[in-house]
């Protein structure tokens, strides 16, 4: 049997923490800047964590379980 390949989507947008949780990036902050405030755009640059619902939706699409 073939070995199990990652999502390559999913290895592109995730990462692992050294504790084991998954980082992720937030989203509406490529284009359309101009109507978000300042604070707004700021927060959404720094990375979130992933919630705990959708941990293992996405450990088993990077092959982790």
């Amino acid at each position: 049997m073939p070995k199990m390949k990652t999502k390559s989507s999913a290895k592109k947008r995730f990462k692992i923490t050294g504790s084991g949780k998954i980082k992720r990036k937030h989203a509406f902050k490529s284009h359309l800047l101009t109507k978000k405030s300042k604070k707004r755009k700021l927060s959404l640059t720094h990375s979130g964590l992933v919630h705990k619902s959708d941990e293992n939706n996405i450990k088993e699409q990077l092959r982790l379980t």
